[in-house]
């Protein structure tokens, strides 16, 4: 399960946290807080296009006359 994960949030991140002194329970804290940011991200990126989506085809309708 690591290498995704450390693929999605980044090598720089995950060796950064690999490389401070910490308990494992720590650790796996630290990771469950990036994975949880990291979704929260992806909600707010996945709302903000769909609502530009929707705002397009409200909006930007093409009219009869062209």
């Amino acid at each position: 399960m690591r290498k995704p994960l450390e693929v999605k949030i980044g090598s720089a991140v995950y060796k950064h946290i690999n490389t401070v002194r910490m308990s494992e329970a720590e650790r796996l804290v630290a990771v469950n807080a990036m994975q949880n940011a990291d979704l929260v991200v992806d909600v707010f990126v996945w709302a903000s296009k769909k609502i530009e989506q929707l705002a397009t085809r409200l909006f930007l309708r093409p009219s009869l006359k062209h």
